[in-house]
């Protein structure tokens, strides 16, 4: 015969796992590279991420590139400056847009051209409110060089 009460907790305990596990993911939405032309060296990696319980993003690699780091673009009068930034902070819940113009990702040193219809793989490190560190494969599509 069974017994349901050992049915009912392993199933609550289970669910009380998942949803934990799933209280602690990131998530990337529209993860993309922008296209480039022949010698060209470097390229942005645009996307949203979301971190449920919030963190930062730490750092992000990429076997296409020699070197990946975290930019911010900003405009000081009409002059556009862009500079690495050591993390990028994301508030729990909150979707953080990586744009052009804005946040993104600075892929330089690039080991070939990037065509519409290529794949890049993005390593991206995220470390939690709690100190824990996540790493999250991301396999972006790249898209043509003038594509919105």
């Amino acid at each position: 015969m069974m017994n349901t009460p050992l049915i009912r907790a392993a199933a609550l305990a289970a669910m009380a796992l998942c949803g934990t596990a799933a209280l602690a993911q990131t998530t990337v939405k529209d993860a993309w590279v922008r296209g480039t032309v022949a010698q060209q060296k470097a390229t942005g990696a645009f996307m949203q991420i979301t971190s449920a319980q919030g963190g930062k993003l730490l750092s992000v690699r990429s076997p296409a590139a020699g070197i990946v780091e975290i930019h911010e673009m900003s405009m000081n009068g009409d002059v556009m400056k862009m500079h690495a930034v050591p993390a990028l902070e994301l508030p729990a819940g909150k979707a953080v847009d990586l744009a052009p113009g804005s946040y993104h990702v600075m892929m330089m040193g690039l080991k070939q051209q990037l065509k519409a219809g290529d794949s890049v793989m993005l390593t991206l490190v995220i470390e939690g409110k709690d100190g824990k560190r996540e790493t999250l494969e991301v396999k972006a599509p790249v898209r043509a060089l003038g594509a919105p």
